[in-house]
Formats: C-alpha cells, sequence, structure tokens
C-alpha cells in the first residue's frame, strides 16, 4: 500500500505546520545552563502546557506532563498491528541567543536577494552566508527579526509533529500503528532526558531535530564539558612584583596553549574541537568553560589530556595558583547502539524518500535528546526539521522543509505498519 497525500493533505499540512511554528516560537523557552532546578527555567512549562491542552483537543490518550519537565502523549494505533514507535522534540531554547519576544517574519515568495533584520540593521543573511538557502528561492523563509535567534531548534520539530498528529486525527485512515510522542526540556544544555521514564517510550524512537531539508543522522559526536575555576593572590598592581598570582591571565595561558586548528572556526566534517563556552573572570578569581567535541572518544581523552597537562605546568609555573577542574560526560556517539538495529534508521530513509525528498546522510556535529537515549537502549536516529545557522539570530527555516518534515512523518508511520510498497 503506498501512500500519496492529496491536494487537501498537502495544502492542510503547509497551513498547519505554519500557524503552529509561528505561534509555538513566540513562546520564551530558553534553558539555563547554571540552574540546578529541573527542567532548568519555569517558562518551559508555558509552551508544555500549550502542547499538554492541543494534545488533548486531537484527542491523544494518555496526556501527561510531567513535573520535571516532560510532556507524554500517544497517538492509538489505527487498524491492524504494529510495533509502536516514539517521536521526541525539545521546547527549549538555546541560552545563546536571547529567546525572549520572538517575532517571526516570513519572507514570501523569497527571490533569492538579501534578507535584512528590521532589529538590526546590520545584520544580513544572504547565499554567502547560507548557500543552501539557493534550494528554497520561491518559498516562503522564517526568519526573526535581529535581535532574538528564532528557535526553529527545535520548535520546528515540535510543530511537525503535532502537525501529523493532527493529519491523523483528520484523517484516521492514514496508516499507522501506535505512536508514543515526548516533548522534553533542557536538551540545549545537555539534560533533556532527566526526568523521561524511560519505560513509557517504546524500544525505538527518532527525534525531530534535524537541521537541512533531508537530513538523516545516526552519528553524533562524543562529547565532554569542562568547568575549571582559577583561584589566584590579588594585590595592587603597583607592588605585584612577587605577589600577585593572576587568574584570568592563568586561565588565558592555558587557553592560549590550545591548538588553533583543533577549534570550531577551523574544522568540519569528522573534525573534533575545544570550543571556549564561557571566560570570565578579573585578577583574583577566574571561571572557562570548554566543551570537547570528537566522533572519537579517544580523540576526546586525548584532548583532556592536554588540558590536564597544561593545568600540571601552570600549577608548577604559579604554585600559589589554585585550579579546580570540572569534567561532566555529556553524551556519547550514538552509532553503535543504533547498528546494532540499523533497519529503525532505514525505516526513516525510505520515509523521507517517500516525502519526495533527497536522503542527506550526514553526522551530527553536536548532539540531540536520541544520543542519550541510544544509550539507554532506546535506538533514536535524527530527523531533518528544515532549519539552519541555529543559536544565531540569522537562523531560518523554510516553509518547504517544514511541510516535508511533517509529512515525513506520516510516511514513517505507514513504514512501521509494514504496509509500504
Amino acid at each position: 500500500m503506498s501512500l500519496s497525500l492529496s491536494a487537501e493533505q498537502q495544502a492542510f499540512l503547509r497551513e498547519q505546520v505554519r500557524e503552529r511554528f509561528l505561534r509555538y516560537v513566540r513562546v520564551h523557552t530558553t534553558s539555563d545552563p547554571d540552574s540546578p532546578s529541573c527542567p532548568s527555567t519555569e517558562r518551559q512549562f508555558d509552551l508544555l502546557r500549550m502542547l499538554e491542552a492541543e494534545c488533548r483537543e486531537l484527542g491523544l490518550k494518555e496526556v501527561e506532563l510531567l513535573p520535571e519537565g516532560c510532556l507524554l502523549a500517544t497517538l492509538p494505533a489505527g487498524d491492524g498491528e504494529a510495533e509502536p514507535f516514539g517521536l521526541l522534540a525539545h521546547v527549549d531554547t538555546s541560552p545563546d541567543q536571547s529567546g525572549e519576544g520572538v517575532e517571526p517574519r516570513c519572507h514570501e515568495n523569497w527571490d533569492g536577494g538579501v534578507i535584512h533584520f528590521p532589529k538590526d540593521p546590520a545584520l544580513r543573511l544572504g547565499l554567502e552566508d547560507s548557500p543552501e538557502l539557493a534550494q528554497f528561492i520561491g518559498d516562503t523563509v522564517i526568519t526573526a527579526s535581529g535581535d532574538t535567534l528564532l528557535g526553529a531548534d527545535d520548535k520546528a520539530g515540535v510543530a511537525e509533529i503535532m502537525t501529523a498528529m493532527a493529519a491523523f486525527t483528520r484523517w484516521p485512515e492514514l496508516p499507522h500503528g501506535e505512536i508514543r510522542i515526548c516533548f522534553t526540556t533542557d536538551e540545549e544544555v545537555s539534560r533533556g532526558i532527566e526526568g523521561v521514564p524511560l519505560e513509557r517510550l517504546p524500544r525505538a524512537c527518532y527525534t525531530m531535530d534535524g537541521g537541512l531539508m533531508g537530513e538523516l543522522e545516526d552519528e553524533c559526536f562524543d562529547a565532554w564539558q569542562l568547568k575549571a575555576r582559577f583561584t589566584g593572590v590579588p594585590v595592587h598592581p603597583g607592588s605585584a612584583k612577587g605577589v600577585l598570582v593572576n587568574a584570568s591571565m592563568a586561565a588565558a595561558r592555558l587557553l592560549a596553549s590550545l591548538p588553533e586548528g583543533e577549534s570550531p572556526e577551523r574544522t568540519e566534517g569528522r573534525e573534533g574541537f575545544y570550543f571556549l563556552h564561557l571566560f570570565r573572570g578579573d585578577a583574583e578569581q577566574a571561571e572557562i568553560r570548554l566543551l570537547l567535541r570528537d566522533f572519537d572518544a579517544e580523540e576526546n581523552r586525548r584532548r583532556r589530556a592536554v588540558i590536564e597537562d597544561g593545568v600540571a605546568r601552570l600549577r608548577e609555573r604559579m604554585p600559589r595558583l589554585q585550579v579546580e577542574l570540572e569534567w561532566e560526560h555529556q553524551y556519547a556517539n550514538m552509532k553503535e547502539g543504533l547498528r546494532q538495529d540499523p533497519q529503525i534508521t532505514e525505516r526513516a530513509a525510505r520515509a523521507i524518500e517517500d516525502a519526495g525528498v533527497t536522503v542527506l546522510r550526514r553526522e551530527i556535529r553536536g548532539g540531540t535528546d536520541g544520543s542519550t537515549l541510544t544509550a539507554l537502549g532506546h535506538p533514536t536516529p535524527n530527523i531533518f526539521t528544515g532549519g539552519l545557522m541555529y543559536h544565531s539570530t540569522r537562523e531560518w527555516v523554510p516553509l518547504k522543509a517544514l511541510c516535508a518534515a511533517s509529512e515525513t512523518i506520516l510516511h514513517l508511520a505507514r513504514r512501521w505498519t509494514g504496509a509500504a510498497s
């Protein structure tokens, strides 16, 4: 049984995903890496409660919003037998840019010219900034207004899942088994699976959290975070000789010792890096946060050793300097877990093709909730949402990709029923 969507169904997807996406991105849901609470910000519940109400309106079952910041819902199976699968997206947005007061702008029938932003006249977006835009000339390109990120990461995924659920509700004859939905919080601060009851998730899941239209990812970074705190000995600089130990200068020396070629701006593809995420301090106290990323866990162990050797040299040079290192393994490469059951990823690949989109097999130069889920025994590849230039004020997503991702979910459900031809 093949699935060819009617013109009415195509128009429904386009209208629904656009309306939902524009509504969701206006809700302020930025997470906070310094907050110990779960979720890290109470404002994430604003979108979760909205989604909870919408899930109930669609007639989904087992709708439950957990106090830890996780929304669960189930689309019951249609006719026939099928193994259930899960769909996940996260509601929080990155703290790298403001997510408050997002004002999305729809550039209808975009002609390929430079896109300008009313809130920042110096900001621009064109083909030289993001060559992928060339694929969407003539389509509607959605951006923010210049002083915030857009929030397609991952409210595009949220909108695409909800749009697919709306389509299943309107056309119950569309083939599908049981689909369990999970909207998470704090993915952007590597805590997305905290509080998620794993026993409520099926064996196989998919995150709708990818980028360019057609992307399908079954490999991600191995990821470490370092919080390093430096404590020096302050004194007036006029009488500092032999007394002053400058904490910020010590931190700067450590950073300067790292290989310049292993930075995000100098790497691509399968190359790993050190990324300075935060530096703050003065002569007495300094703090840095470094992210270590690589597809090979051994390479990250090497990077850890480089840093620890550099700290040892600082301590030898400045005996009164105090340095505290706090390491956190944030997530692991999901490659091996997914290769144990390749059919899960292959069904997604076929579903993308069913939607008329070329499959782009890629590794994620980042991570998703699926990284953690795969390590916990729930193989979870990542499917595109369509957005690009995430975590920036130039973030953008084409309406065509939002529709294609929504349609991909419909085909994926059919693939899980075994009804595909």
